[in-house]
C-alpha cells in the first residue's frame, strides 16, 4: 500500500474515535464527572505524547530555534481562531453540561461549533501524517494518544449537543465529517511536506503541537476541572502516565 494512501487511514482510524465517543455521549447517559475524568485522562495522554513524542520529534528533526518558532506560533494560530469562534457560539464546545447554547439561545452556534470541533481535530491528523516522513512507519504513540483523547472530546462534547437540543443527524454529521477530514489532513501532512526540509517539518510538527496544547487548555481541561474538581489533577497525571509508558515501551 503506497505511504501516502496509508497516512490517510491512520488520521482516520484515529478521527473514527470520535464517532465512537458522540455515540456513547448522546445515547448513554454517562454521569457527567465521568466524562470530566475521561476528558482528564485524554487531557494527559496529549500533554505527554506530544511532550515526549512530537516536540521531541520536531527538536531532533530542525533543532530548537524552528522547533519553538513552531510551536508559539502554533499555539497563538489556534488562540486567535478559538477567541473568534467562541465570540460566535463554540466557547463551551467541549462541555457536556448545560453550556452549549442552542440555535435559538445564539444564532450560528450550530456552524461555529461545527467549524470548532474541526479545528480542533485538524492539527492532530496532520501530525500523524509528518510522524511517517522518513521512515514510511506511523507513531504508534501518536496514533494512540490521538485515539484515546478524541474518544473524550466526541463524548463530552457530543453529551452537550444533545442537551442544547441538537438532532442527532447534526451532531454525527459533524463528527463523520470530521472523522473524513482527518484521514485527509494526516494524508496531506505526509504527501505534501514529505518534500520539504527538516527544518520545515520541525516547524509544522511544533505548530501542531502548539495548536494542540493551546486546544487543551482552551476547551478540555476547564470541563475537567470543572465537573472533576479535586481528582482533576489526579486522573491528567494518570493519563499522562499511560503516554508516558507508550513512547517508552511502545516504539513507533
Amino acid at each position: 500500500m503506497p505511504t501516502w494512501l496509508l497516512a490517510g487511514l491512520w488520521g482516520l482510524v484515529a478521527g473514527s474515535a470520535l464517532l465512537i465517543g458522540a455515540a456513547i455521549g448522546y445515547f448513554a447517559k454517562v454521569p457527567t464527572r465521568l466524562i470530566a475524568a475521561v476528558m482528564a485522562f485524554g487531557s494527559g495522554v496529549l500533554i505527554s505524547a506530544l511532550s515526549f513524542d512530537l516536540m521531541d520529534e520536531a527538536y531532533k528533526r530542525g533543532g530548537f530555534i524552528a522547533t519553538a518558532i513552531g510551536f508559539v506560533v502554533g499555539a497563538a494560530i489556534y488562540s486567535a481562531a478559538n477567541w473568534y469562534l467562541a465570540r460566535k457560539g463554540a466557547k463551551h464546545r467541549k462541555r457536556s453540561g448545560e453550556k452549549q447554547p442552542s440555535e435559538d439561545e445564539q444564532e450560528g452556534s450550530g456552524l461555529a461549533i461545527a467549524v470548532g470541533s474541526l479545528l480542533d481535530g485538524i492539527p492532530e491528523s496532520i501530525v500523524i501524517g509528518l510522524t511517517m516522513i522518513g521512515g514510511g512507519a506511523v507513531s504508534f504513540v501518536a496514533v494512540t494518544a490521538i485515539f484515546l483523547s478524541n474518544i473524550p472530546e466526541g463524548l463530552s462534547s457530543s453529551a452537550g449537543m444533545k442537551k442544547a437540543r441538537r438532532p442527532a443527524i447534526y451532531v454525527f454529521t459533524i463528527w463523520a465529517v470530521i472523522a473524513l477530514v482527518s484521514g485527509a489532513a494526516s494524508l496531506i501532512g505526509y504527501s505534501i511536506f514529505s518534500g520539504f526540509s527538516p527544518e520545515v517539518i520541525a516547524a509544522t510538527t511544533a505548530i501542531a503541537a502548539g495548536a494542540i496544547l493551546a486546544m487543551l487548555v482552551d476547551t478540555m481541561i476547564p470541563e475537567a476541572f470543572e465537573e472533576a474538581h479535586n481528582f482533576a489533577g489526579l486522573v491528567t497525571v494518570l493519563g499522562f502516565l499511560a503516554a508516558f509508558v507508550l513512547t517508552k515501551f511502545g516504539g513507533s
